[in-house]
């Protein structure tokens, strides 16, 4: 069993920046896959990325390319989500979770644990 808590999310005008954080319990962190999805109102939730057990393999959905990016300290079991100039398109709510598989899948539905969620509001 993996807990997992987000932390970061805020307001923040349009071109600002926020850095996520998610705590994950467990001793077998560095075996999980993880993700960032967010979900804004009326809209389904979407991977935003992923990284590997390792953190060598990343994935970011075209929206956020080039202004995000993913990392993990898997001594601190802590993944991280840095998100630079943001728009007020990015405003949702923001999850991360954990894929048994060490890939890190890009289905929401192929996630295993998730966490709460943070949210973030970008005013434009």
């Amino acid at each position: 069993q993996v807990q997992l808590v987000e932390s970061g999310g805020g307001l923040v005008q349009a071109g600002g920046s926020l850095r996520l954080s998610c705590a994950a319990s467990g001793r077998t962190f560095s075996t999980y896959g993880m993700g960032w999805f967010r979900q804004a109102p009326g809209k389904e939730r979407e991977v935003v990325a992923t990284i590997s057990g390792n953190g060598f393999m990343t994935y970011y959905t075209d929206s956020v390319k080039g202004r995000f990016t993913i990392s993990r300290d898997n001594a601190k079991n802590t993944v991280y989500l840095q998100m630079n100039s943001l728009k007020p398109e990015d405003t949702a709510v923001y999850y991360c979770a954990a894929d048994k598989s060490v890939v890190a899948h890009k289905g929401v539905n192929e996630y295993d644990y998730w966490g709460p969620g943070t949210q973030v509001t970008v005013s434009s």
